[in-house]
């Protein structure tokens, strides 16, 4: 279990090759005991964006404040306050700010070796569902 105010976890610099003024704050992850997610808030300033990148997992956003564009393989995309985002495995992407005003948005991972699912329901006596 943890509770804790996103401003009192480290603001970290991503400093992966071709990030410009984005950041990164790990809100919960595996030291945390979280056996599958890490939750990441990222922080990009106006004019500033995530290095243009690919990787085998997947990506689920939501942007909190803000306006931006996904740079992807399929095109560029917009969003803004309260957009949920999905990106596929294997595909190159890029978040860039496109606003006047720091865009901020979750981020979740999976574990690059999650924990082994459960066969029960914790809710109910019955078999989980793998949701």
């Amino acid at each position: 279990m943890k509770v804790i105010n996103s401003i009192d976890v480290p603001l970290e610099l991503v400093d992966a090759e071709g990030a410009v003024g984005a950041k990164i704050r790990w809100l919960v992850g595996q030291k945390d005991g979280a056996p599958n997610f890490a939750l990441r808030l990222f922080e990009v300033e106006p004019g500033g964006h995530t290095p243009h990148h690919v990787h085998e997992w997947e990506h689920e956003m939501y942007v909190l404040s803000g306006q931006g564009k996904i740079v992807t393989d399929r095109g560029e995309f917009v969003f803004g306050p309260d957009d949920a985002m999905y990106v596929d495995p294997n595909m190159r992407h890029s978040f860039h700010n496109t606003g006047d005003e720091l865009l901020r948005f979750l981020c979740i991972i999976p574990h690059d070796k999650p924990a082994a699912k459960q066969s029960l329901n914790p809710f109910a006596d019955e078999e989980a569902n793998d949701c």
